[in-house]
């Protein structure tokens, strides 16, 4: 199955998040099932990153959004993990600084961008200043409402600038967000994690829906697309984005650079360095 295609969502058409499947898992009964799958594409995605570092001409920003317990860390987990940390850079974006708030809003975030040759991943992004500030009423309509265009310039820029960016929203059910909540309060391990705003936030859960969509329909293009992913399921979830990201890849083709220095003339200098060292033994 391409989800590329499957989970995009297509320029110009309207997001309804409620006719998608959040439980959605394609014909895999289970992870061990789909593990074969996965580990194909982390392997792939560790030859297609080095590629890309190596050749030192384009760059990959990957955004993720989603709404508490969905799994931004666990995604951001399973694609790092498969990459060489040296190439990558995470960055987690969450209530501006006073310096940043002295800023347009997209001040903090361009200064995150990749360079040449490396993935970003940002855990949140952009996108907050017409989500959070939306559902709470932080800014006025009349500021928000603009920048979605602002946005789609913003990701015009980097495209044409060299960085490929691809977007994910992971899409959970209500229940199965109430049900990751309670295993954050059952697990000592995951205490850490459970906040009050987690369940306050929770009251939201419509607003948030209507900012999603209204943001996931404006901001899909042909440069930066959108894609809704099914993430009840942790391990599809992981499966489809490593697709996706894999498949973003190949179509940059990032190519192994040719090497700089005579190689025949430091094979010679190797080896006379091995004849010297064998006579120095002898």
């Amino acid at each position: 199955m391409d989800y590329a295609k499957q989970f995009i969502v297509t320029p110009g058409s309207k997001v309804d998040l409620t006719k998608i499947d959040a439980g959605y898992k394609d014909s895999h009964e289970s992870h061990e099932a789909a593990m074969p799958e996965i580990e194909a594409y982390r392997d792939k995605l560790r030859d297609l990153q080095f590629r890309l570092y190596a050749e030192t001409k384009q760059s990959l920003l990957i955004c993720l959004q989603a709404l508490d317990a969905a799994g931004k860390d666990g995604t951001v987990n399973h694609v790092l993990s498969a990459m060489n940390p040296q190439g990558c850079r995470v960055y987690g974006f969450k209530q501006p600084s006073a310096e940043e708030l002295a800023h347009d809003f997209l001040w903090r975030i361009h200064k995150a961008t990749p360079a040449k040759g490396e993935v970003a991943i940002f855990n949140r992004s952009q996108y907050e200043d017409v989500l959070v500030v939306r559902v709470h009423d932080l800014v006025p309509k009349s500021v928000w409402s603009k920048r979605y265009d602002l946005i789609n310039d913003f990701e015009r820029l980097l495209v044409d600038n060299g960085t490929r960016v691809v977007k994910f929203f992971l899409h959970i059910s209500e229940d199965e967000q109430l049900r990751r909540f309670k295993q954050r309060i059952d697990d000592p391990a995951r205490n850490w994690k459970i906040s009050d705003a987690d369940y306050k936030e929770r009251s939201y859960w419509a607003d948030y829906q209507k900012a999603y969509q209204e943001a996931l329909s404006t901001c899909s293009t042909k440069h930066a697309p959108w894609y809704v992913i099914p993430a009840n399921h942790k391990w599809f979830r992981n499966l489809a984005v490593s697709q996706i990201i894999v498949k973003t890849l190949e179509a940059m083709d990032p190519k192994i650079p040719a090497p700089t220095v005579d190689l025949d003339a430091i094979k010679k200098q190797y080896h006379a360095a091995e004849v010297a060292e064998e006579d120095g033994k002898v």
